[in-house]
């Protein structure tokens, strides 16, 4: 079977964040799949399969890491579409059925793919202990996050605090459900983007991703609401970087960026 490797929330090779796509005819057991995934070894691999016309949704999606399934992924959403796009499996909007409920993604003209998430709460919480020892760093403040999500949304004294973060890894495995998304404002936001930010996810096998789709989620509300707008750019990463366009309409999010296809080949399993 065919399986694709996709940077996503780039427009360029080697940049982003990598997910593994597989178009699959139906699901095969999670033990499989899993296995997929660990071989793989992104932050995330997609599964996806056609579903029957008329319904709510036109693919079956799951998302697994190397370690374990996940409820949502933003940037393996992204990876997929692209593949269904370019691949001419499917065309205009694609609805995708998840664990964290029904999903789509919108290709434009321009090469860019918009898809459409739930947003996420945000719940101001204390810093738990051993925080700022396992970051390196002094924290502003801190939010939990809704269900499907499980991150802490820890906001940072400035983007340099952030890019120069060296977190001790194993110690914040125990402190959130799912993982610890730090941000802060953009220092200049003339570059083209208005807040950075980066995710650390060891209790998932994954010390840091680069790209978070799903984090940003609960980044564009949490950074609306200090910048009074609902149309934003947030630059992820450290040593892999990309952007995600951001437009907030209530309960829904409009999550936009690019994608691009590095490796096309067989799995023989």
């Amino acid at each position: 079977m065919r399986i694709r490797i996709v940077d996503a929330f780039t427009d360029r090779p080697f940049s982003g964040n990598p997910a593994g796509v597989l178009l699959l005819d139906s699901f095969p057991d999670d033990h499989w799949l899993q296995k997929v995934a660990a071989e793989v070894n992104l932050s995330e691999t997609a599964f996806a399969h056609p579903l029957p016309p008329g319904g709510e949704a036109d693919w079956a999606l799951r998302w697994f890491t190397p370690t374990t399934e996940v409820d949502m992924c933003g940037h393996a959403t992204l990876a997929t579409a692209h593949v269904l796009h370019t691949t001419g499996a499917a065309t205009g909007t694609v609805r995708f059925a998840a664990r964290c409920g029904i999903l789509s993604a919108t290709a434009a003209d321009d090469g860019t793919i918009t898809m459409d998430f739930p947003t996420s709460a945000l719940t101001p919480v204390p810093a738990p202990d051993g925080l700022e020892k396992a970051l390196g760093a002094a924290v502003v403040s801190v939010h939990d996050t809704a269900a499907h999500i499980g991150d802490l949304v820890v906001e940072l004294r400035d983007e340099a605090t952030v890019r120069s973060l060296e977190p001790d890894f194993a110690a914040l495995v125990h402190l959130s459900d799912r993982g610890v998304i730090v941000t802060a404002a953009a220092e200049q936001p003339e570059r083209g983007y208005d807040f950075v930010s980066r995710g650390f996810f060891p209790g998932l096998g994954i010390d840091e991703d680069p790209v978070t789709g799903s984090a940003h989620t609960a980044l564009a509300p949490f950074w609306s609401a200090r910048f009074g707008r609902d149309d934003l750019t947030g630059f992820q990463g450290g040593a892999r970087t990309g952007v995600v366009r951001t437009r907030l309409r209530g309960d829904r999010i409009l999550l936009t960026g690019h994608a691009v296809t590095v490796i096309d080949g067989d799995l023989h399993a």
